[in-house]
């Protein structure tokens, strides 16, 4: 058992470096691979967009926050990334249907919220018990004293490595001008984020609300099936782009 030093000041001190490398690295990437993506999406879009994302992702991550924390032994308001994920991907997707806009609109936030999420969770973790994301006692030789001198799964390190790992994927396939990361990054990030968090979530002491499952498996369950399902739809959407006919050269095209 390893015991780790706690103070709830440790989650501010990350939250804010996890969004100003998030937003830095963000306008990097744009600069670098995403700028042609990005200008496209904004010859679609208006200013409803960013207000759909910024109150949906505020909902969203309030109230599952919130639900999952008020239903437990001590209740309390909180809030939720997964929660802020999916609230925010609604209301987009509400605004997309409205407009009548097609495609992933995400791509140029990929990398700012999964760099968000590898830097922020050590923020959690390093806020203790109080922060209420630690994880199940485990006799595993990396658990974690958080203070109570129970051996816990760090399940924000397991969460961050995750994420780390798919970053390092996302750069490459950005290197490489791989579709799936240019085109369909945002996706992929939804899927493997909702895949992994459920994972974790086995590792975490929130109250279940069907079977085994709390509140955040669920989220997590959506999360993944709307990634790999509009993943799917949008690939389809490009090879039937690819493969119309071309107009046949009639005798009149013919040089004389």
């Amino acid at each position: 058992m390893i015991h780790l030093p706690t103070a709830a000041w440790a989650h501010t001190v990350f939250d804010l470096a996890a969004w100003g490398s998030g937003l830095a690295f963000g306008a990097a990437l744009y600069r670098w691979r995403l700028r042609a993506a990005v200008e496209q999406v904004a010859t679609k879009v208006d200013g409803g967009y960013f207000l759909a994302l910024a109150v949906g992702a505020v909902i969203g991550a309030w109230v599952a926050g919130s639900v999952n924390t008020l239903v437990g032994s001590r209740p309390a308001l909180s809030h939720s990334v997964v929660g802020a994920l999916v609230g925010a991907i609604v209301a987009v997707e509400i605004y997309k249907a409205i407009k009548g806009v097609r495609g992933s609109t995400g791509g140029v936030f990929v990398g700012s919220f999964t760099l968000d999420v590898v830097i922020g969770r050590f923020g959690c973790l390093f806020a203790g018990l109080p922060d209420r994301t630690y994880g199940t006692p485990t006799n595993l030789p990396w658990g974690l004293d958080l203070g109570d001198g129970v051996a816990r799964h760090p399940v924000q390190i397991y969460e961050s490595a995750a994420m780390a790992l798919f970053l390092a994927v996302y750069l490459l396939g950005l290197h490489a001008r791989a579709d799936w990361a240019l085109r369909r990054g945002f996706y992929v990030m939804c899927g493997l984020y909702g895949a992994q968090r459920f994972v974790w979530e086995f590792l975490k002491p929130y109250p279940t609300v069907l079977g085994p499952f709390n509140l955040f498996h669920l989220l997590s369950l959506g999360l993944t099936g709307y990634g790999w399902i509009y993943f799917a739809h949008d690939l389809r959407d490009q090879r039937r782009a690819q493969i119309r006919p071309l107009s046949v050269l009639r005798p009149d095209h013919e040089p004389v």
